[in-house]
């Protein structure tokens, strides 16, 4: 099995790069038209862009614990990061490669605003169940872990993820 090549890095790079610019323009855009303004009602009752600072997480749980989040994305992107370059290039492991790299991105996308703004700029709320406002970070977080469990359950075995593996240290 041939390891991820720099085109397969480059790919990862590159691919957060461009998700995470996404989510930071939509949040520059939430913070231009909805910061001290009413929200914007897109269907009464259900859903709504409200623009929030969030210095936790839903809800704003663990309200300025800040530094504990921004370490553990260094550590969660670290991980992912050393999976990518361990993981076969092969198109078998390629969902499981897309769903990291969306992953690295939504965790990088909330660190920039935390570590440049000390908080996490939200602004899509689903009034209807009173769901947590979020962002588009939130949404490739939640979007990949949800894809990495049907993966997981779904599609994968484990040996596909022998390459985690130490080599030679295995004793029996």
């Amino acid at each position: 099995m041939k390891n991820l090549n720099k085109k397969g890095l480059l790919g990862y790079i590159l691919g957060i790069v461009l998700l995470c610019l996404i989510d930071q323009l939509t949040k520059i855009a939430a913070v231009s038209a909805l910061k001290g303004n009413f929200p914007f009602v897109l269907i009464k009752n259900v859903l709504e862009f409200y623009y929030l600072e969030n210095a936790g997480m839903a809800w704003g749980m663990m309200s300025g614990a800040r530094i504990y989040f921004l370490v553990l994305t260094v550590l969660i992107v670290g991980v992912i990061t050393y999976v990518i370059i361990k993981m076969p290039h092969t198109r078998h492991m390629l969902p499981f490669f897309a769903v990291l790299t969306v992953l690295a991105s939504g965790a990088l996308g909330n660190f920039i605003d935390r570590l440049t703004l000390g908080y996490v700029r939200d602004f899509i709320y689903f009034k209807l169940i009173n769901f947590p406002v979020f962002n588009v970070a939130d949404i490739y977080v939640t979007v990949s872990v949800v894809c990495f469990a049907v993966l997981i359950l779904f599609y994968y075995k484990e040996d596909d993820f022998s390459f985690l593996k130490k080599t030679g240290t295995n004793k029996h």
